[in-house]
């Protein structure tokens, strides 16, 4: 019997050993052979589908991305619903794709229901809650909604220092975009 993690560990440690296949074209082969096993609408063939889309992110193919991002949405939907953490960190996954295509009232759209539905899974204080109010933070000043980017990036600059400390990165972060909202 195959575990997840040992497949994946696999797969990726034999396209390592070639030499040859490049992020993308690990993370495809972890797919099919995760496809060809549990079938394309398993969870963890889902997962792997959401992180393909997080490579085609770091590479700028972003039509690519969209398409892995949907596909898992929706798989995601269809097995835990829309309000699963798995469900939302794709959503928020969208809302990041979105940004970066300047689409930006789709990308609100996205960070909002992340927001919210982090906000009933985890609680309004949850770190991964606040990476998406960051998120929203940053989208609110990149539509000149300055007010609202404030209280986005105080809310996590409040609940950052308490969960990670004054010198913690996301604490960092936020701290600097507050000033450049200021500076600005």
């Amino acid at each position: 019997m195959v575990t997840d993690n040992g497949m994946e560990w696999e797969l990726q440690r034999l396209g390592a050993a070639k030499g040859k296949l490049n992020e993308a074209e690990k993370t495809q082969w972890a797919l099919q052979g995760k496809e060809k096993a549990w079938g394309p609408d398993h969870t963890s063939t889902l997962d792997t589908v959401n992180n393909l889309g997080n490579v085609y992110i770091s590479q700028i193919k972003l039509d690519e991305a969209e398409k892995m991002y949907q596909r898992a949405l929706q798989g995601y939907e269809k097995a835990w619903g829309p309000d699963h953490t798995s469900t939302l960190n794709t959503v928020n996954n969208l809302g990041n794709l979105y940004k970066s295509q300047g689409k930006l009232d789709e990308a609100e759209k996205m960070y909002q229901r992340a927001q919210q539905g982090k906000e009933k899974a985890w609680g309004p204080d949850h770190t991964s809650t606040l990476d998406t109010v960051n998120n929203l933070g940053i989208l609110y000043k990149s539509q000149g909604k300055l007010d609202d980017a404030e209280k986005m990036y105080q809310r996590a600059l409040k609940a950052y220092e308490k969960a990670w400390g004054p010198d913690h990165t996301s604490t960092l972060n936020t701290f600097n975009y507050l000033g450049n909202l200021y500076a600005d």
